[in-house]
């Protein structure tokens, strides 16, 4: 196995598919590493994670990126949306693979999908790590504020520069990492989503926040943040409660970088994920 090579695995569950990218790796109950789950956000694929999966990959954890639902290669037009929806395709993701206790990554809406994952399953996950992620809730015009943004990208794009240039706005690496999860077909580079979906999506983060949810995490967490000219988008104010609420919680900002922390500096991230499995197995789990 090649450094950048990785295997697609699918599966099915309650007539959805679900598509996978393994990295393999020495994770698992008879390995040295950590069995590792990377979770995209909103419109994404699991393709955006090779840089990280690598490097995790290289230091000796089986890594797993899903398409969720509605995105990538998984199926692109699912009746349920629901966060519950979501959370039951990790679960249904970690035991067809046989992951052991594996840590949960998750960027924006992926980040969120782990943050119940290990709210409703305490034994599933080692550890959590939340990217421009909290269970704050959002405003009810967000839907449509993605869905305006998602179809009013040039599709198809003529070239792959026409959509780096484009989805990066200014960040070749970013526009890279979205232009990636594009397919080609009837003579241009289309998105693998549908935006009416995406926007379905996010239905229950407008109607409620998910503190309650929060509180019942048990298993380390680390939340990593974009400080760049732009920002991100979890505010001083969400991220001070969310340590209020659990006052473990590891905490660590990348400047010069905005929501696409994994795209924008993903040796970065990588690395710092790295540590925070070292120290993790020196503490309580809470």
């Amino acid at each position: 196995m090649t450094s950048s090579s990785w295997s697609e695995f699918s599966l099915v569950r309650d007539g959805v598919r679900l598509s996978c990218r393994d990295w393999g790796g020495g994770g698992g109950s008879g390995g040295s590493g950590s069995d590792v789950l990377l979770l995209h956000g909103l419109a994404g694929h699991s393709g955006e994670w090779e840089a990280v999966a690598r490097l995790l990959r290289d230091a000796g954890h089986r890594v797993v990126a899903l398409d969720q639902r509605g995105h990538g290669a998984s199926e692109r037009h699912p009746a349920d949306v629901s966060r519950a929806a979501y959370v039951a395709d990790v679960v249904a993701v970690v035991e067809e693979l046989g992951l052991v206790r594996p840590l949960l990554v998750g960027q924006s809406l992926g980040g969120h999908t782990a943050l119940l994952t290990a709210a409703a399953h305490p034994d599933l996950p080692r550890a959590l790590v939340l990217v421009e992620a909290g269970p704050g809730g959002a405003g009810p015009e967000l839907p449509e504020q993605i869905g305006g943004w998602l179809r009013a990208w040039p599709v198809p794009f003529p070239s792959r520069e026409a959509a780096v240039a484009y989805l990066g706005n200014g960040k070749p690496a970013v526009g890279e990492g979205w232009a990636e999860g594009l397919e080609e077909r009837d003579g241009g580079l289309w998105p693998r989503f549908e935006p009416a979906v995406m926007e379905r999506s996010l239905d229950e983060l407008t109607r409620r926040a998910f503190w309650e949810e929060w509180a019942a995490v048990r298993c380390p967490a680390l939340a990593v943040l974009g400080e760049g000219r732009e920002g991100g988008i979890i505010g001083g104010d969400e991220y001070a409660e969310m340590v209020r609420v659990r006052t473990g919680l590891h905490g660590v900002s990348l400047p010069g970088t905005g929501h696409d922390v994994h795209l924008e500096r993903p040796g970065v991230l990588g690395r710092v994920i790295l540590d925070f499995l070292r120290q993790e197995p020196q503490e309580q789990r809470q």
